[in-house]
């Protein structure tokens, strides 16, 4: 029988989802000369309510009704896994249920010990404030060059930065502003601060403010891996693309572009300079940044930051099979190590299928276009890591190759959460224990 949280889950996406679809239809959401679409209309309703900002119809079509719409979308797709939800469960009325405590409790990992509504109010409160803050700057930085719509522009990607979601109201993305440092700047820290997760935000604070002597492991493990991909996808996108796709950039432009590139394909699908010129080793070494995602207890997509850092630790150090690994004097246990392991097995398993259903469409369904294997591949993994970024090919998929896309997206926004759920509260207690067997693996 499905968990109540699992089906409180997918009832608020797919609700969400088609709700959001029959607001665009309406015909003062649309200013395109050509009629929307219902698949196109279904596919931007469910990237913004994912997260996403894969698009296959430019968001400056839409009319401004349309676009505030997709707007708040965006703002409770971002907010729903760790606080719509919640809030469903744990109504004013009624007294909190033990499922809605451990719901809680799977989500924000070990942090939640009481108050489950102080939580959800310090969500609220930390989105608010954050997106705030967020739009003020890009209000100075928009109102160089525009006038009447510089807030709303403001508003409207300060928000869809912190949801990690990529969407933006210029048919190019964020090109025009490339060399602008306080856009650049801004968007960056609004993503980052979205990716890390409100767990590391209120662990910080807490250590700033002297209520903590040390910050948790979890903390220590989303900040140092985070800093080292940024610093790592700079470094390679820099020294690729210098003499490329920045050849006619100053260094400091340069380091500006190359630093923006690397953070957005962690999380969300904003762009400064076109993807799909890069070179190919580039679009594929960004491909697993796509693929690690963000922190757990944010917004962002993907296996996550911390799953990777022990799987980095599996590889690099020796697992005591008892007390499993040590690292910053703490110590992961193995039954973690095992789950995270599992996890990481069939995440990777359903982007292979995605990847491979998808390759499958556009061979057979084709609309005149060849895409290549590496566009399949980064579209599924964008689509999976709930990014957003595209290589070009998006609006030219069939539609059978749009759904795949659009069940991708939903497999990766909440699909990946469902699965850790259910890995690290299954209860074994019940099973049969077999004889040990001797299997050859080398």
């Amino acid at each position: 029988m499905m968990r109540s949280e699992t089906f409180i889950l997918l009832s608020f996406f797919i609700s969400l989802i088609i709700i959001g679809t029959v607001f665009l239809l309406l015909p003062l959401s649309w200013n395109g000369t050509e009629p929307l679409s219902v698949i196109n209309a279904f596919f931007t309703s469910t990237s913004a309510v994912c997260v996403t900002g894969l698009i296959t119809v430019d968001t400056s079509l839409y009319s401004r009704f349309g676009q505030i719409v997709i707007l708040l979308l965006i703002q409770m797709g971002g907010l729903g896994l760790i606080s719509f939800s919640t809030l469903y469960i744990v109504l004013p009325s009624r007294k909190i249920s033990l499922k809605g405590s451990t719901m809680i409790k799977e989500y924000f990992l070990d942090s939640v010990e009481f108050e489950p509504r102080k939580i959800i109010s310090l969500i609220f409160f930390f989105t608010l404030f954050i997106e705030a803050i967020g739009t003020v700057f890009l209000y100075f930085g928009f109102s160089e060059t525009m006038k009447e719509d510089a807030f709303y522009y403001a508003l409207f990607h300060s928000i869809s930065a912190f949801c990690n979601a990529g969407f933006s109201l210029f048919p190019n993305n964020l090109e025009n502003y490339k060399n602008n440092e306080l856009i650049n700047i801004t968007i960056m820290l609004l993503i980052i601060l979205g990716g890390i997760g409100f767990i590391v935000l209120r662990d910080l604070i807490k250590r700033i403010k002297g209520e903590k002597k040390h910050i948790a492991l979890h903390t220590k493990m989303v900040l140092i891996t985070s800093i080292f991909l940024i610093i790592f996808g700079s470094i390679m996108i820099f020294f690729i693309e210098s003499n490329h796709l920045l050849k006619e950039h100053s260094l400091k432009d340069k380091i500006l572009i190359s630093l923006f590139q690397a953070v957005t394909p962690r999380t969300a699908g904003f762009n400064t300079v076109p993807f799909n010129e890069m070179f190919p080793i580039v679009q594929f070494l960004l491909i697993p940044f796509m693929i690690i995602g963000g922190a757990p207890g944010s917004i962002s997509g993907g296996i996550k930051v911390t799953t990777f850092f022990i799987l980095f630790l599996v590889l690099t150090k020796r697992i005591n099979p008892e007390k499993g690994i040590s690292i910053f004097k703490r110590r992961v246990p193995p039954h973690t190590i095992y789950r995270i392991s599992i996890f990481t097995i069939k995440a990777i398993t359903f982007l292979i299928l995605s990847f491979s259903l998808l390759v499958l469409s556009e061979s057979v369904f084709h609309s005149g276009t060849e895409h290549s294997f590496l566009e399949l591949f980064f579209e599924s993994a964008s689509a999976f890591g709930t990014v957003g970024l595209s290589l070009g090919i998006t609006a030219g998929l069939s539609l059978f190759g749009k759904v795949i896309i659009i069940l991708t997206m939903l497999l990766g926004r909440i699909g990946l959460l469902i699965l850790m759920m259910n890995i690290f509260t299954s209860n074994n207690n019940h099973e049969i224990i077999y004889p040990a067997g001797e299997v050859l693996t080398n």
